[in-house]
């Protein structure tokens, strides 16, 4: 029940990634990417599910948004769009399994999922520099890279305790429910 409960949420949070496109504004950077990270790799016992559920849905959400609903932006199949994104997903189901793997307390959740968001914030932005012309290459560059993407950490962190309060709650009431309903 516990596994199934867990593919569910991971797959409605990765649809409603698809479905948060479909706004006529849809909020930059308000996505359950980091909360799908830190989720799967709290609650899959066994590791190749908690590395392989979370980065499969990623994944094909990816595909999805490249080749269907954003394929306006591209001119063939696109598999992945950044491999730092990946890397930064990498990051955040580390912070998942070592945090929150024990022990997931609602504060523990929540300053995993604010640390998820500052790691997601400084790589995701750090690959714009790196691998950009629009900042210079020094210091002084990365800098104004990051002061760039400020605007849209706000999102992030909303976007990450929102979600991850989801998954984590509902999880955690549905199973603790169904247990109390069991010893009743």
């Amino acid at each position: 029940m516990k596994l199934r409960l867990a593919l569910a949420l991971i797959l409605l949070a990765a649809i409603t990634r698809l479905l948060l496109n479909f706004l006529p504004y849809p909020p930059h950077n308000f996505s359950p990417i980091a909360a799908m990270g830190l989720f799967g790799a709290a609650v899959f016992n066994r590791r190749w599910m908690a590395l392989a559920v979370p980065f499969a849905a990623l994944f094909l959400s990816d595909l999805i948004l490249n080749n269907v609903i954003y394929s306006q932006y591209y001119t063939s199949f696109t598999f992945i769009t950044s491999w730092w994104i990946y890397a930064a997903f990498g990051l955040v189901m580390f912070i998942g399994s070592a945090v929150l793997r024990k022990k997931a307390s609602p504060a523990r959740v929540v300053g995993a999922s604010l640390i998820a968001s500052l790691v997601f914030f400084l790589v995701t932005n750090y690959s714009v520099w790196a691998s950009g012309l629009m900042y210079t290459k020094d210091a002084a560059g990365l800098m104004t890279c990051y002061t760039a993407g400020l605007p849209f950490l706000g999102n992030t962190i909303l976007g990450d305790l929102f979600f991850s309060t989801a998954l984590f709650g509902v999880y955690y009431w549905v199973t603790n429910r169904k247990l109390s309903t069991q010893t009743a």
